[in-house]
């Protein structure tokens, strides 16, 4: 025991007393001590980098589902309610002729034949006013027609040959119980009735009646087979908004010869074209914007053989017609202007599984409409979105009439029985369907079929255009200039970089590419429209000559520095002769733009652009694809060449050397060895600069038209999915079909991206594998 005390004793003190021989246990304890704590830093750095990435996944998946939401809305279809039934308001009043609802879907009206005006609770069936219509003493109404019924506009046709014009109209007060509508009944043209047939003796049996602040057409179909037509030109502005007692106007009345067995009669919003529908299932097309020359353009039959037009009215805007037979059947025409004249074009048939139809009623904001049959059924669709929104059976009995309120949110419907039905409707975004966003449609006054996107307009008549197709077009189109621009110059410039330029060049080379990328690409897009644009426009044949002269500028200072003595030519520093090009570029960039007016005096007689018309049929615009893809190119190079750059430069020097000692030239070593294995990280190089073209919105915002043409040529502009969403996003109402369509453009994208991001990565990853062994 004592032993082993004076042997630790022993070894302590010689420990303390010789330094040097705890050195190692020191340098042991240092150790480890950095070793606990790099192990720290190595933990805190892999779960920074984990948390990191997991939250970019995150992020992009919450960015998907956001977009999602917003757009899920537009999938979902029309829903429809019951919330009332009551008998006919007023029933001993007459036969209804009409039915309306105010904006408000408080209270309706009820015309009936024994001119009355019937304003009744929605909800209950409640007479709130009962008002009389002005009509002369011992005349009954024969017709009723409606016109622009956004407005509430109703004619009435006599027994004795005159025609009634009236409105029906709502005033809300503010009262202390609470919020009233008050509905009257004014005389926009008078209370005194409009001749229509002179002698007084025959009662219009069709009316149509059209008119704006300058003029009224009225057009009468008579008892003993005339078509009578009267215009009426106002001396002073007419205003919808005030009840006349009197109004002084211009008539001129005539007759329309030749035309019979009419069974209704529509005018057009431009008072230019009568419609005439016959009970052989025709309708005659009449121009009628010249009294003195007025012209039957075409007769044409509308309906299937055996069938018979049993409702023809306007479609929102007064340009469509809606024919409906007594088959069930629903078409859309509209005129067309052809090579051979105007004549009206079938544009298409909607899905239908009614009996005979007994009502179509038109939605006042939309391009949309519901049908009612004579066996209870209810149908609403959508013209544009060709669409079939609801069918539903909703009655036992006949269905007569139908009101649509202007919201489009609330219908009634009278049956056989004398029934009134009232129905809540949820249809938010009929105006979608797949064939909106990527087929052609046939919009009204168009030629033909075409993919169209124009999203609004300062009228409700106006049919918005949804059409996604001109926008991916137009983003294709400006990567592809893009990408055209910038990947020659990139790849080319970054693989002179890393295999032929000095190490001391590259240091200031590189890093001003790289630095180029810092640039905002709104001041890009803010040069490219206001500076590149207008030189590009007034040097147009200089630009392209550009194309020849710089290559061949290039080759031919090649070709001298070759023949040059050695001495000479060993004064450059090897790796250093691209600087020699630097003067050679600007001197032949500068050569082109000189030459640009005297090529083009002697070439184009003076103006390029109007010979690019007149010889190859190409409209040229000052911002076009030509000015985006260069100024994207600037944009999108430093990108590719960064990444280029890096891949080629970390291909092994040993595999070079290899190459080059088994007797390659430095060519061959190039082609065959270092590109094909820096291949992964080219192809990278270029997707990324696709992806980042892809999604470009400041410079395609400010250097090109916007406009959402399909059309590649590179003297026309474009306007891509990116620059659509901030163009229209701040215009955009909330939770509108507009405003859920610009976030499917932003899904679209986002979608697109991440395809061909995985597409490109999974391409990279099989060149990597192919490339490895090399």
């Amino acid at each position: 025991m004592y032993c082993h005390i004076t042997v630790i004793f022993t070894l302590y003190y010689s420990a303390m007393t010789n330094p040097s021989n705890t050195a190692p246990i020191q340098a042991r304890t240092l150790t480890t001590r950095m070793d606990r704590s790099r192990a720290i830093k190595n933990r805190i750095t892999s779960i920074s980098m984990a948390v990191g990435g997991v939250s970019v996944i995150l992020s992009i998946v919450l960015i998907f589902f956001y977009l999602a939401y917003v757009v899920y809305p537009l999938f979902l279809s029309a829903e429809m309610e019951k919330s009332a039934s009551y008998p006919l308001p007023a029933a001993t009043q007459g036969k209804t002729l009409h039915l309306a609802i105010e904006e408000q879907n408080r209270i309706a009206v009820r015309f009936t034949e024994q001119a009355k005006a019937i304003f009744f609770n929605i909800k209950n069936g409640d007479v709130v006013e009962n008002i009389d219509i002005a009509l002369p003493k011992k005349t009954n109404i024969s017709s009723f027609t409606t016109s622009r019924i956004a407005k509430g506009f109703v004619a009435f046709g006599l027994s004795n040959g005159q025609a009634v014009f009236a409105q029906h109209k709502y005033k809300t007060r503010y009262l202390e119980e609470g919020k009233k509508i008050i509905p009257s009944l004014i005389y926009p043209l008078g209370k005194s009735p409009i001749e229509m047939d002179e002698s007084g003796n025959h009662a219009l049996t069709h009316i149509a009646l059209m008119h704006d602040e300058e003029k009224a057409t009225l057009v009468a179909y008579t008892d003993d087979n005339r078509l009578l037509l009267n215009q009426l030109i106002f001396d002073d502005e007419l205003s919808d908004e005030e009840d006349t007692e009197e109004i002084s106007f211009d008539s001129t009345l005539i007759e329309i010869p030749n035309i019979q067995y009419v069974t209704k009669l529509l005018i057009d919003t431009s008072q230019s074209l009568l419609y005439v529908a016959h009970n052989n299932g025709e309708v005659s097309l009449i121009e009628i914007s010249d009294l003195n020359d007025i012209q039957v353009l075409e007769r044409k039959r509308v309906v299937a053989d055996g069938a018979e037009i049993t409702k023809l009215t306007f479609l929102t805007g007064e340009i469509s017609l809606l024919i409906g037979d007594n088959k069930g059947n629903i078409s859309q025409w509209f005129p067309v202007q052809k090579e051979t004249g105007l004549t009206l074009s079938h544009i298409r048939d909607f899905d239908s599984e009614h009996s005979a139809v007994t009502d179509i009623v038109t939605e006042q904001r939309r391009k949309g409409f519901a049908a009612i049959d004579d066996k209870g059924q209810l149908a609403f669709y959508h013209s544009t979105a060709h669409r079939t929104l609801l069918h539903e059976a909703i009655s036992e009995s006949r269905l007569n009439f139908l009101a649509v309120s202007p919201r489009a949110n609330t219908f009634i419907t009278e049956d056989d029985k004398q029934q009134i039905q009232l129905w809540h409707v949820d249809n938010e975004h009929p105006e979608m369907s797949w064939s909106v966003l990527w087929d052609q449609i046939w919009y009204e006054s168009y030629p033909e079929p075409s993919y169209t996107w124009q999203s609004s307009s300062a009228s409700n008549d106006f049919e918005p255009k949804f059409s996604l197709m001109p926008l991916a077009f137009g983003t294709l189109k400006a990567a592809f200039y893009a990408m055209l621009f910038a990947m020659p110059l990139a790849i080319m410039g970054a693989i002179y970089t890393a295999y032929f330029m000095a190490p001391k060049m590259r240091t200031y080379v590189k890093p001003t590419i790289e630095i180029m990328e810092a640039l905002p690409t709104v001041i890009l897009g803010f040069l490219a429209g206001l500076w590149l644009a207008p030189i590009i426009e007034s040097h147009l044949p200089g630009v392209f000559s550009m194309l020849i002269i710089l290559p061949a500028g290039v080759l031919l200072f090649a070709f001298a520095w070759k023949n040059l003595p050695k001495d000479i030519r060993t004064r450059v520093p090897d790796g250093w002769q691209a600087a020699l090009l630097i003067p050679v570029l600007l001197f032949t960039g500068w050569l082109s733009m000189a030459l640009s007016l005297p090529m083009e005096q002697f070439f184009f007689n003076g103006d390029m652009k109007m010979w690019l018309g007149d010889s190859l049929g190409l409209h040229y615009d000052q911002r076009n694809s030509l000015v985006v893809g260069i100024a994207m190119g600037v944009a999108v190079i430093p990108t590719i060449f960064s990444i280029t750059e890096d891949a080629i430069f970390s291909v092994p020097k040993n595999l070079t050397f290899g190459s080059l000692a088994l007797g390659a030239t430095p060519w061959q070593t190039l082609i065959y060895v270092v590109i094909l294995t820096a291949s992964p990280g080219i192809f990278s190089a270029v997707m990324i600069g696709m992806g980042r073209a892809v999604g470009e919105t400041m410079i395609v915002l400010m250097a090109t038209g916007n406009t959402p043409v399909m059309d590649f040529s590179v003297f026309q502009g474009m306007r891509t999915l990116a620059a659509n969403v901030a163009v229209e996003m701040p215009e955009a109402e909330v939770e509108s079909t507009h405003y859920r369509i610009l976030f499917l453009a932003a899904l679209v994208l986002f979608i697109f991206t991440f395809m061909f991001n995985t597409v490109a990565e999974i391409v990279r990853q099989r060149l990597r594998k192919k490339y490895s062994s090399l």
